[in-house]
């Protein structure tokens, strides 16, 4: 007679390790993007700078709660236009992580360690293979973060909102779609006025409402 015990699957565990959340050791991986924005709304300056740059208490790999944000983190993902850069630094950005990259080709000077595919779907299982229980940088612009989401691979939108005015640039929207579902988790003050916001993305937000809450 057949157990029916080992008939059962927990149905939030076939949704995890479809997404890439299940990694072969059984540990659920976040995939985690983290993005700079000024006040009033702006994820790069008007001259397409990430918005962090122009933060006068910006420095490198250290401000802005970025070491303790990559201290859970064990791979970086990102897309081709933010990778390549790094192949002609003096430094290479990522010495503690391993490093996957959604492109349409390897690029030449490409790192031996270095995992590449054109295809989201697939890159996430190499990375989902590979992972060893820690979290994933989600690193890009809103295109990436939007084509990771499209999937249901993003896991946290972590913003980090500067006290600076830009007046234009790109914002998240609308490549990273509007009704995404943002589901509040925590936020905290950084120095020098910023202040960082955790939002998990599960879902959809509802249909916004045709008139104001005094109206309906």
């Amino acid at each position: 007679m057949i157990n029916k015990c080992c008939l059962f699957i927990d149905r939030r565990w076939i949704a995890d390790h479809i997404a890439g959340r299940r990694t072969s050791q059984g540990e659920i991986m976040q995939i985690r993007a983290r993005m700079s924005m000024s006040a009033d709304g702006y994820v790069t300056t008007p001259n397409g700078w990430p918005a962090l740059t122009a933060d006068p208490a910006f420095v490198s790999g250290e401000s802005h709660g970025i070491r303790e944000f990559l201290d859970d983190c064990e791979a970086a993902l990102m897309g081709r236009t933010t990778f390549e850069p790094a192949l002609t630094n003096n430094r290479w950005p990522w010495p503690d992580l391993d490093v996957f990259v959604l492109g349409s080709h390897r690029p030449d000077g490409t790192p031996d360690h270095v995992t590449t595919d054109s295809d989201p779907v697939r890159l996430l299982e190499k990375l989902r293979s590979a992972n060893r229980g820690g979290d994933v940088h989600l690193i890009g612009g809103p295109k990436t973060i939007g084509t990771f989401h499209a999937i249901g691979a993003l896991d946290t939108l972590e913003l980090v909102v500067l006290p600076m005015l830009f007046g234009g640039g790109m914002q998240l929207t609308p490549v990273l779609r509007p009704d995404t579902g943002l589901t509040f988790q925590r936020e905290r003050a950084l120095p020098g006025g910023s202040v960082e916001i955790v939002y998990s993305c599960r879902g959809s937000r509802t249909e916004l409402p045709s008139k104001p809450a005094s109206q309906r």
